[in-house]
């Protein structure tokens, strides 16, 4: 009797340790599968001869970030040359040329701000499986707030930011005096996967 009682004991014991372990680890940050997450950025155009300029789409490979689902916290990584330039029906050259440009001086100047980040500061339940996630983003060497409205869809997560380039000191490109331009609102497109 005593030795079975000694087991029970020992065997409660062991679940309570890997019940408290589980839960210790529930509430750490888990790193973003940055094979597996996507974010897309869409450039409209806009001017009186837009009919002859390109929408574009652009991918930002996720660098690395984390997530805290319980906490809250997300944080993700770019490096601005890593962007491409998705557009379709264009030619080889002039993908080359709106890469060019993006990265230049004129718009991104990967150069001299490398890494584009996003941090959160506060994340807000907006019905079953929805937040409001508010954080800064570093674009341009200028750090903002932003928005993402996000959702879980099976395990992983999807949202929306918009923003505008110029409050990042960006002046949307413009060519023949502003015929034809790029707007200054962009939308950023989320699909964040956690790493197994």
């Amino acid at each position: 009797m005593p030795r079975s009682n000694g087991r029970r004991r020992k065997g409660v014991a062991f679940r309570v340790l890997i019940l408290g372990c589980a839960g210790a680890a529930a509430g750490q940050p888990r790193p973003i599968d940055s094979a597996k997450s996507a974010v897309t950025i869409q450039v409209k155009k806009a001017g009186l001869l837009s009919a002859f300029g390109h929408d574009h789409e652009i991918a930002a490979p996720v660098a690395g970030g984390t997530v805290d689902p319980s906490g809250g916290k997300v944080e993700l990584r770019f490096r601005s040359a890593a962007l491409e330039v998705r557009d379709r029906g264009i030619s080889e050259k002039d993908r080359a040329e709106i890469l060019s440009t993006m990265l230049g001086p004129q718009v991104l100047d990967s150069q001299r701000y490398p890494e584009i980040v996003f941090r959160s500061s506060n994340a807000k339940t907006a019905g079953a499986g929805a937040w409001h996630v508010d954080g800064e983003l570093t674009l341009h060497g200028e750090t903002r707030p932003v928005t993402a409205e996000v959702r879980d869809q099976g395990g992983h997560y999807t949202g929306t930011v918009h923003l505008k380039q110029t409050e990042f000191g960006i002046k949307p490109v413009k060519v023949a005096g502003g015929a034809v331009r790029v707007k200054d609102e962009i939308q950023i497109d989320l699909d964040i996967q956690l790493a197994r």
